[in-house]
């Protein structure tokens, strides 16, 4: 993956603008759309007619833009995500330890069970999908988790082994959802990369797929090109057979829906619904009641990422006809409720429908707080509506504030 840290710093705002926008792949009209602007007024704030935009309109460039701090694009170290952007969560350096340490258990320890070690996990999985802070309470088993599964793949052999490998590559899933939204990006990428790993060292191709799933996140959150990200999930959709059974059919389904959001990501409309489709044909023959283990994949879920889609396309009106009709009370998930409740007021914000995006903003932050509290674009739409003229929903806006720990 390309490097881009050690490139050279553009003297100007819209010079540094311009750089992050070609590396995110975007192009004006679609980076415009995406905060509400034309492609003019890009091209104006890249060409320097335009001076730098206040702080709202700063959050939502580095948003779309995948900066993680806003000193790439102003210049001004003062200026960082971890105040008005990305938050970091209170166990973040203890997650950072696990990550970054080893711990080598005495040769005669017997290791856990590849049974045991995957009943941990499950518990794991339905911990950070359930109701409250679904961060702090994975934070606390984290650490223990990762270095029993490691310790059990170094100790065990045979079938054993390829479990705990199993195991771990889902562990580092974890890790990777808890960083995310994190002032953490090099974690994000080694949890993926270390996932990716465990999943073909265990040679499983349900692991490989979901780590593609995962992988596929990554790509598109550091702007790497979309060739590689639908690569990768194609690559492992070919190590299924949709016809064995539902998991091999509904990770096929999850890797055309990765390749259907790498392809809105950059604005290529007709390639975006083309795996759309496929990934709702895929949920179908699952049938309505089906939603995978830990992953979720199903028809409800496929049906809500149409709203992510339709608003990275930045086609407002489908994504907010598709927020209207959806029920997402069926989801099993928390988390997942919550997110698409987010990106329904993510569209909702690009029509500039200010009442409607309080109001699924305060129903997402009841539904699951610390997917709301550490979500970038909540945290720039709220200081936009907490500071603007609308009194009608002032007052909510700077509730929301309060309870994202966000001065405005």
């Amino acid at each position: 993956m390309p490097v881009h840290t050690d490139d050279p710093i553009p003297p100007t705002f819209g010079q540094r603008v311009k750089r992050a926008r070609e590396r995110a792949g975007l192009t004006r009209p679609v980076l415009g759309g995406q905060v509400g602007r034309s492609a003019e007024w890009v091209k104006a704030l890249e060409n320097g007619r335009f001076q730098m935009p206040r702080l709202p309109m700063l959050l939502k460039l580095a948003d779309v833009l995948g900066v993680e701090d806003l000193s790439e694009l102003t210049g001004d170290e003062r200026l960082s995500s971890a105040t008005y952007g990305k938050a970091a969560h209170t166990a973040l350096s203890a997650v950072k330890a696990a990550l970054t340490s080893y711990r080598f258990n005495s040769s005669d320890e017997e290791p856990e069970s590849a049974d045991a070690l995957a009943a941990r996990v499950r518990q794991a999985w339905q911990m950070w999908h359930g109701f409250g802070d679904h961060r702090t309470r994975i934070a606390i088993l984290l650490p223990d988790l990762l270095a029993d599964c490691q310790y059990a793949a170094r100790a065990l052999e045979g079938k054993a082994r390829r479990r705990a490998l199993v195991a771990l590559a889902q562990t580092y899933h974890l890790a990777q959802l808890y960083l995310s939204f994190q002032p953490a990006p090099e974690l994000v990428m080694l949890t993926g990369d270390r996932s990716m790993t465990a999943a073909q060292d265990a040679d499983d191709p349900h692991a490989i797929a979901a780590a593609a799933w995962y992988m596929n996140h990554v790509f598109r959150d550091a702007g790497e090109r979309h060739e590689a990200r639908v690569d990768l999930a194609m690559k492992a959709a070919d190590l299924l057979d949709r016809e064995r059974g539902p998991e091999d059919l509904a990770l096929w389904g999850l890797l055309h829906l990765a390749a259907a959001l790498s392809y809105a990501k950059v604005g290529r409309r007709g390639d975006a619904e083309r795996y759309w489709d496929r990934a709702s044909e895929a949920a179908k023959r699952l049938g309505d009641g089906y939603a995978h283990e830990w992953l979720i994949f199903g028809k409800d879920m496929v049906d809500a990422y149409a709203i992510t889609m339709y608003t990275d396309l930045v086609r407002s009106g489908p994504a907010v006809e598709v927020a209207k009709r959806i029920d997402l009370a069926p989801m099993r998930s928390a988390t997942r409720r919550s997110f698409h409740l987010v990106e329904s007021a993510r569209a909702c914000h690009l029509q500039g429908e200010d009442v409607a995006v309080v109001h699924l903003l305060k129903k997402a932050y009841k539904e699951s707080p610390e997917t709301v509290r550490f979500n970038l674009f909540t945290r720039s739409a709220v200081v936009e509506l907490a500071t603007g003229n609308n009194t009608m929903i002032r007052d909510d806006a700077q509730q929301l504030a309060r309870n994202l720990g966000i001065p405005a």
